[in-house]
């Protein structure tokens, strides 16, 4: 038996408990506490219940249980009244570990809390599996992770619930997908390049395309970056790790739309035939581009594909790239940023990140920054050269590859925690996952 406990209801708790309880939760120092845990001894022949500390007794959020599901013995759990809600998914994600590549020790035994609310079990869990998915993506080292196996990630997905997966690879890149070819070619071949794509869903719905940017790692290419700057660059492909979990999401759930799942997969390595500082590139959409850095390098190959999806007319583009440092400067690792031209797309993402505890930022496509996207010789350069507001130049870089008419949002996410939090463990992590799914579900229910 779980008991949520908040501060205004600490004493009158007290008062209610037997001597030998509340001499335990005194000489435990329990003072309701968020992501505090207090197991009570068992009353007879009953089993033992715990207390745990949250902010409202009455409305658990997301992460109120995570750390009573880390902390708690294995067994099977239920609350004393209500039911979990959304706290579920935190519930489920606090058992989350990436222990592949350590020494194998006990296996974790799963802590499960039933719930009167049987409708919620299967979205429950695709959240936490969508999450979890993401999150071992993202922490899988880059030998084990390169474009061969976001391959794989997204034909699994696609291959577990009837979507058709095609692949163009390598050299065919050079004719229909320029930029992504250019980024790619200097990886070794076992890294060759690729854009991955995904189609699923009945043709008489709506058409929704779901871009994730999936540079497996990020050197700088030429444009070299530091050791500390490279350290993490294993998550250069967490848009791709999102787009592949909110594809999957889709499926699972059989949401009314015709689904183009699009996920450019390169290296941005070094070697003689590396992209070029002064490069001058023609995408797909036509559009010619001077490389300024080639350590912005994911905005060309998102380019080629936001103008392959954008072929099909689909009613909502919806793109994921771990873009710019320049995003975490502004909002810290939490908050992924959101661009859109599209006030009602955005008050729709907005809302949903509120409702979920999944929060987005929502930044400006502000048209007077795209002189700092001038080249003297081509349509456009791929970069600023200056310091500023390079969140809203990657964006509005970005843009310029989308047609008029089409509802785009672009999230430029950060894909990590850095610090362990309550169901949130140091490393990858879906930001922006949860708010955008809770969207498409409000956005396509009419379509049922």
């Amino acid at each position: 038996m779980l008991l949520l406990i908040d501060a205004s209801g600490l004493e009158k708790w007290r008062k209610g408990l037997p001597s030998a309880m509340r001499a335990a939760a005194a000489a435990q120092g329990f003072a309701a506490q968020p992501n505090t845990v207090l197991i009570l001894p068992a009353r007879g022949d009953e089993d033992f219940s715990a207390a745990i500390g949250v902010p409202d007794a009455n409305a658990p959020g997301l992460w109120d249980l995570a750390k009573a599901s880390e902390k708690l013995p294995a067994g099977t759990y239920r609350l004393a009244t209500g039911t979990p809600g959304h706290a579920a998914v935190g519930w489920l994600l606090g058992q989350y570990r990436f222990d592949k590549y350590t020494k194998a020790g006990e296996a974790i035994e799963d802590r499960v809390l039933l719930t009167k609310d049987a409708a919620s079990i299967a979205s429950t869990v695709a959240i936490a599996e969508a999450v979890a998915l993401v999150r071992d993506l993202v922490n899988t080292p880059a030998a084990d992770m390169g474009p061969e196996q976001l391959e794989d990630a997204a034909g699994a997905a696609a291959k577990a619930f009837g979507g058709k997966m095609s692949v163009t690879r390598g050299d065919a890149l050079a004719e229909g997908y320029p930029m992504i070819a250019a980024v790619g070619r200097a990886a070794d071949k076992a890294y060759q390049p690729r854009l991955i794509e995904v189609e699923w869903g009945s043709p008489k719905h709506p058409r929704l395309a779901i871009v994730g940017k999936g540079v497996s790692f990020d050197s700088g290419g030429l444009d070299i970056k530091t050791a500390s700057g490279m350290r993490l660059m294993k998550k250069d492909m967490g848009g791709a790790a999102h787009a592949i979990a909110l594809a999957r999401l889709v499926m699972v759930s059989k949401l009314p739309v015709r689904l183009h799942l699009l996920i450019p997969a390169v290296e941005n390595a070094i070697s003689g035939n590396a992209m070029r500082p002064g490069d001058i590139l023609r995408g797909r959409a036509g559009l010619s581009v001077e490389v300024h850095n080639t350590d912005a390098e994911g905005r060309l190959i998102l380019a080629d594909a936001l103008a392959r999806a954008s072929e099909d007319q689909p009613e909502l583009i919806i793109d994921f790239a771990t873009l710019t440092g320049a995003a975490r400067i502004a909002l810290g690792p939490e908050l992924p940023a959101l661009f859109t031209d599209d006030d009602g797309l955005a008050e729709e993402l907005l809302k949903s990140a509120g409702a979920e505890s999944d929060p987005l930022w929502r930044l400006p496509l502000w048209s007077g920054y795209e002189d700092m996207l001038k080249s003297d010789i081509a349509d456009l350069a791929n970069a600023s050269d200056g310091p500023f507001a390079g969140a809203v130049t990657a964006a509005l870089f970005l843009k310029r590859f989308v047609p008029p008419g089409i509802a785009w949002a672009h999230i430029d996410t950060f894909a990590w925690t850095p610090a362990d939090k309550p169901g949130r463990p140091k490393g990858g992590e879906a930001l922006g996952l949860r708010a955008t799914w809770r969207m498409l579900q409000a956005r396509y229910a009419s379509e049922r």
